[in-house]
């Protein structure tokens, strides 16, 4: 064999133990350094982490009255680590009320990564929530035969009213995804699911704490590691003061009750939620404890959609609440004055189409006909506007125009309340109408949009905003559940005017022929002595029974609420929706004399 030949083999030899050190180097490093396997092992050995967790912020109404609050409760944990070969399953089972299949299932969702992706067999996991006391005191007396369960305390959500379940929520139990977009929250942990728990989740759980404790070689807890120095106390959540009124919230429930739709009403001079009622609705109280499941899909099976928050969710046609809104457009854009009379002979007669009115005096001039709801007024406006090539040089730009607006007023677009699941509706624009009729159409194509039918689809949110704005005289601010964050200034999104592109002058006019509506129009039901009510009622064209609307405030000055009703097949607005607004406008004057 050459000098040559040993020369490399040498450094093949030398090359291979260099690979085979460097192999056990990175080994070594990766199980020391970089892998927290072994140091859980260590820990799990000596200390038990037991988390202790905050009280969730409280939720008052605007009056200081309860709503929200905490109860006591237990939940059962288990360490999978420390689970003894050989324990009495079948008398585990038996303290707490389940069966043996129960008890593997449970064992096996927890050990499933897919559906508990935080899972540490060293770690706490949620075994069993809520305890009811009985199981809890037979549980107690016999844990030491149970290595690897605790029982940690918890509180729950409690009701005090079986009120307004849409705005304030519920809380549950985390899913995979939760856990997965923040790192907060761990299997078995509870979190605001919708309405103000989802939305001001952040503010209302508060900061975990954690209290370490020392065990022995056996597995025996021998007091505080360090003596406490390393735990971490829990951090209350902060507590929540709602806009909402629960009296007049309890009125609007009771007034709906049997029927669908919604009611909302505002502040208009902060934009804060007096109100706000889906029908059909139900009681905050039953999703709550170990049946929340059982109920929440019995309602979700439900044809009447009970979980559905119309007041938000809810996409209707306005009908002739819309009018105002129109007659401002029409007076800013100068298509018409406040002295403009147009015909209406049973209604608008044009080039053989022709869309049906009631009988009112003909002509008319704006305020007039917003106070008997003339349907022929408000179409020759938006035909005028859409003919006009003087001022538009295209339809096109005449319908964008329109459709800025619209969009101006809250219309189209989300307004951004403080709650989860709000629909922006839908107010057509130029492009919309050039694809649904391939370029070919006129003003006399969407006509009924100038009398809230057609394309045209507004929340009940929306509706009732449009009310606060006319009241204000051309500005709205966005409308929030929550007053106050304790402890905190409220997000400035809230504080900010958002005015319209009317002048304030125009709302004069529309506010008098609102006024007028009230006193010997459409909405006399509303005239209450003392009390200067403007209204607006609409009338809804369905396949079935029409929808009954109504939309306005009060008073006429200074206004103090703000409030749209919705009632789906509810007949004519001045049947249905007129006489329920009455009654809240009522009930809101006598609790706040």
């Amino acid at each position: 064999m050459t000098d040559f030949e040993l020369g490399n083999r040498k450094y093949v030899i030398i090359g291979v133990v260099v690979v085979i050190v460097l192999i056990y180097v990175i080994r070594l490093l990766g199980l020391q350094v970089f892998s927290s396997d072994y140091k859980k092992y260590a820990d799990s050995n000596a200390l038990l982490y037991k988390n202790e967790f905050p009280s969730r912020g409280v939720i008052k109404d605007r009056n200081n009255h309860l709503m929200v609050y905490n109860q006591l409760t237990y939940d059962l944990m288990v360490v999978v680590n420390e689970i003894k070969p050989g324990m009495d399953t079948i008398d585990f089972c038996r303290c707490i009320g389940i069966t043996k299949q129960e008890f593997i299932e449970r064992m096996d969702n927890i050990k499933d990564v897919s559906k508990n992706p935080n899972y540490s067999r060293f770690s706490q996991q949620l075994f069993l929530p809520q305890l009811t006391m009985r199981e809890f005191n037979v549980l107690h007396e016999k844990m030491f035969r149970f290595p690897g369960f605790h029982v940690q305390k918890r509180s729950i959500r409690q009701y005090h009213y079986p009120y307004a379940a849409h705005v304030l929520g519920e809380v549950a139990q985390v899913s995979p995804m939760d856990i997965e977009e923040d790192d907060y929250y761990q299997s078995g942990d509870y979190i605001g699911k919708i309405g103000v728990e989802r939305s001001y989740e952040e503010y209302l759980r508060g900061e975990k704490g954690v209290h370490i404790m020392l065990r022995d070689a056996r597995g025996r807890i021998q007091g505080s590691y360090k003596n406490g120095a390393l735990d971490k106390k829990p951090r209350p959540g902060r507590n929540l003061t709602l806009g909402l009124d629960i009296e007049l919230q309890k009125l609007g429930e009771t007034l709906m009750k049997g029927r669908k739709g919604s009611i909302v009403a505002i502040e208009p001079s902060t934009g804060e939620i007096l109100c706000m009622v889906s029908a059909p609705s139900y009681d905050p109280r039953l999703l709550v404890g170990r049946n929340r499941g059982k109920n929440h899909l019995k309602m979700q099976e439900d044809e009447n959609r009970p979980l559905l928050n119309r007041a938000i969710t809810g996409l209707y046609p306005p009908g002739s609440t819309f009018k105002p809104a129109q007659g401002l457009v029409f007076l800013n854009e100068g298509i018409m004055n406040a002295g403009t009379a147009y015909p209406c002979h049973g209604g608008f007669l044009h080039k053989g189409l022709k869309v049906g009115c009631h009988y009112h005096p003909s002509p008319l001039t704006m305020e007039p006909a917003l106070a008997t709801s003339c349907n022929g007024f408000f179409c020759w406006g938006l035909y005028y506007m859409m003919s006009n090539r003087t001022k538009y040089k295209t339809i096109d730009e005449a319908m964008n125009k329109w459709r800025d607006y619209m969009v101006s007023m809250g219309f189209g677009y989300k307004l951004g309340v403080d709650l989860p699941g709000e629909k922006r509706g839908l107010i057509p624009n130029a492009e919309f109408y050039n694809k649904a009729y391939s370029g070919f159409w006129s003003g006399l194509t969407v006509i009924s949009i100038s009398i809230g039918q057609g394309e045209v689809l507004l929340t009940p949110l929306q509706i009732a905003n449009q009310a606060a704005t006319i009241a204000n005289r051309g500005y709205y601010y966005i409308p929030h559940v929550v007053k106050e964050v304790q402890g905190l200034p409220l997000d400035t999104i809230y504080t900010e005017q958002h005015h319209t592109m009317v002048k304030p002058r125009y709302y004069d006019y529309v506010i008098r022929g609102m006024r007028q509506a009230v006193t010997g129009g459409t909405c006399t039901a509303a005239n209450i002595p003392g009390l200067s009510v403007c209204g607006k009622t609409g009338t809804v064209q369905n396949r079935g029974s029409d929808h009954s609307v109504f939309m306005g405030f009060a008073p006429m000055r200074n206004p103090k609420i703000a409030i749209a009703v919705y009632v789906e097949n509810g007949g004519f607005g001045a049947s249905s929706a007129v006489p329920i607004a009455a009654q809240m406008f009522q009930g809101f004057f006598n609790n706040n004399k």
